[in-house]
């Protein structure tokens, strides 16, 4: 979704001297390019402007989908008065001369949108500042921003607040982009099909960034259509978003995580790379898969936490490129190896038992009692060494006398851990047999 809109200009000399993506700008949201989600007849815009009642709202979606763009066309739909300001420019001082005007525009009738562009940008007590003037009803507030609301965001503020989610340009999306800049320009683009094709995928869901590459491409000189390599060398590809501080981050790391768990090697390694490709330290990823391996492949392969740990050290002593070939080793086989979270799983409900049992102390025949008082307080009385059995193995009961033995690991069916649920069944009937006894 971008700034966009089929009526011819009326100034053509004027007119062609506008970015494209000025001259582009819808006129209505049914203009509007993408987003049906949000903007449909059935869709939360859609709803609200067929109700006449608009709230404030969080746009929340990467650079070039029409954040913008939506904002001004809400304003035109509801007829308020719209303002822009930009969380990156604006102080305490700012927002004040904002609220007090939209104050006197009030008494006068007319009610203001605020469009607050980058609003993660703002602090605590500047998102604070808006609550007051968005419950009486002197703004509608309108924030964008790139980031999750979720975590960059006031809770009262969201509490306040619909959130939107929009999504990056599809290459459909950016076709039709491509054919009204071409009937705006009345001239098509001098390209072959598949260097077409490479355009669309260098904006990389961003249309304005596809407005800027045509431009570019139809300022060269010749009448001969342009092949992939040909515009490769003369464009750049839009750089992939990725902040390492950033939502983006947490969201490509999910994605390896989950690509790994769900054993699709090749998944695994393309979000590598994504991440690799987009700036990620390495050190990071060593240490997110070694946390793969004690988390979803566990005793079902011991090895996978040993291969983690080389696979760390040796990018230690290469350094990159050839250090993160170890690292892509270790997710393949992270990938590849059997699943089991049953060690996770056991800890966990552990960790619930021990909190809920508080101060428990340990029955008296496993405690030491390297002094005479002790052995008269019946520490160690009774202790069998489990050596001394025939199987090595006592049966004897570890767990605090107030509780019933717990069971917190549960082995599964895979891999080495097949071999452990037999060992662990093997001493549940011997535990039987020797305390029934």
């Amino acid at each position: 979704m971008v700034d966009l809109f089929d009526t011819a200009p009326e100034a053509p000399e004027m007119d062609a001297q506008r970015p494209l993506a000025d001259r582009l700008r819808p006129r209505t949201l049914s203009e509007v390019i993408g987003q049906e989600q949000v903007i449909g007849p059935d869709a939360p815009l859609g709803m609200m402007l067929d109700a006449g009642s608009l709230s404030s709202l969080i746009l929340w979606g990467p650079p070039g989908v029409g954040k913008t763009t939506i904002a001004r066309l809400l304003a035109d739909e509801t007829d308020l008065a719209f303002v822009q300001i930009s969380a990156i420019f604006t102080g305490i001082a700012d927002l004040k001369k904002v609220f007090e005007s939209a104050k006197i525009r009030r008494q006068n009738g007319k009610g203001t949108l605020l469009f607050v562009d980058e609003i993660h940008r703002f602090n605590k007590a500047q998102q604070d500042g808006f609550l007051p003037h968005m419950e009486d009803g002197t703004i509608v507030l309108v924030g964008a921003t790139t980031e999750n609301p979720s975590f960059e965001l006031n809770s009262a503020l969201l509490s306040r607040s619909q959130v939107l989610v929009l999504n990056r340009l599809t290459l459909a999306d950016l076709e039709r982009l491509a054919q009204r800049a071409e009937k705006e320009l009345d001239r098509a683009l001098p390209l072959t099909g598949e260097a077409r094709e490479a355009m669309l995928e260098m904006a990389d869901g961003d249309g304005r960034a596809l407005l800027n590459l045509i431009e570019q491409v139809m300022a060269w000189k010749g009448d001969k259509k342009l092949d992939v390599e040909a515009l490769s060398t003369r464009l750049m590809r839009r750089a992939a978003i990725y902040d390492k501080s950033g939502d983006e981050h947490y969201n490509l790391i999910s994605a390896l995580h989950k690509s790994v768990r769900g054993s699709d090697p090749d998944a695994a390694l393309y979000w590598m790379a994504r991440m690799l490709t987009g700036g990620e330290d390495p050190r990071y990823l060593a240490r997110r898969i070694t946390r793969m391996a004690v988390e979803d492949i566990g005793l079902a392969d011991p090895q996978a936490h040993a291969v983690c740990l080389h696979a760390w050290e040796t990018y230690e002593r290469l350094g990159s490129p050839e250090g993160e070939l170890a690292l892509a080793q270790a997710v393949t086989y992270l990938a590849m190896a059997p699943k089991s979270n049953a060690a996770y799983v056991g800890f966990k409900a552990a960790m619930a038992a021990a909190k809920k049992t508080g101060s428990e102390p340990p029955p008296k025949h496993i405690l030491n009692a390297p002094t005479s008082m002790m052995k008269d307080q019946g520490y160690g009385d009774g202790y069998a060494y489990d050596h001394d059995a025939e199987d090595g193995f006592s049966g004897q009961n570890y767990f605090p006398d107030s509780m019933k033995h717990g069971v917190y690991y549960q082995p599964v069916e895979r891999g080495f851990e097949r071999e452990l649920k037999k060992r662990l069944d093997y001493f549940a009937k011997l535990r039987a047999k020797r305390q029934g006894g």
